[in-house]
């Protein structure tokens, strides 16, 4: 499996028989291998997650599939895209074929503490979680009644991903949180198993991958985080 971290939140990850995109707006994209169907994903709306750059991708690559939010605005879609379009909303399980695929790939969905979806993908024998905006989101400033609502929403489906062991995590790792910033990221690496764990929503500040690893909370899972330095970046991983 490889894994390219392109930009944001934004990767590729590279299966024997399909390539899966998440969360594309900007970048340089590696290319798809042409006989390998493609699926792009899309956690939710917001302009750092969702651009519509990525529905020119079906003129471009010979098997395109789109999993989106149904956040996502699809009315100006073009019919072309419409119909290979599978529109999802948290707490559901879904089933979508790719021609030129062994077998479907089975998506999970979760909700967000933002907005939109995270997703748990099945393929292959690989399970491959992306969060999108699903995060323990803190703030300085914020009242304490929003922060510990805001606590509780996010264990609540962390607790859902409780014992799950997961091939390839991609997690929020947002400094702008300040001090906060390792929260959902501890939280999912405690309760759910990473055998590899990508760093994501950094804003161009990777500095704080190496911040969490010189942590103590970090002890039992430092190792299995990905060290990511630039867009760009990628990873042959098991």
């Amino acid at each position: 499996m490889k894994i390219t971290f392109i930009h944001h939140s934004a990767f590729l990850v590279e299966l024997d028989t399909m390539c899966l995109l998440f969360d594309y707006t900007e970048g340089t994209l590696p290319e798809f291998p042409e006989h390998k169907p493609l699926l792009v994903f899309a956690s939710h709306r917001h302009g750092d997650h969702y651009s519509a750059k990525i529905l020119e991708f079906q003129k471009i690559h010979e098997s395109v599939r789109y999993v989106l939010s149904d956040d996502i605005e699809r009315k100006q879609f073009p019919k072309e895209v419409s119909e290979i379009v599978t529109a999802v909303k948290p707490g559901e399980t879904y089933h979508v074929s790719l021609f030129g695929a062994g077998e479907e790939v089975q998506i999970q969905t979760f909700r967000s503490t933002d907005e939109g979806v995270a997703f748990l993908i099945k393929a292959e024998g690989k399970t491959i979680y992306h969060a999108g905006d699903l995060n323990h989101w803190r703030w300085e400033g914020e009242p304490e009644s929003w922060n510990e609502d805001m606590a509780k929403q996010f264990s609540a489906e962390m607790d859902k991903l409780a014992g799950a062991h997961m091939d390839a995590a991609f997690l929020p790792l947002d400094p702008r949180q300040e001090k906060n910033f390792y929260l959902g990221f501890d939280e999912f690496m405690r309760k759910a198993s990473a055998a590899h764990a990508f760093p994501m929503h950094c804003w161009g500040d990777f500095s704080v991958i190496g911040r969490l690893k010189e942590m103590e909370v970090s002890a039992p899972y430092r190792d299995r985080i990905a060290a990511i330095q630039k867009d760009g970046d990628s990873f042959e991983v098991s």
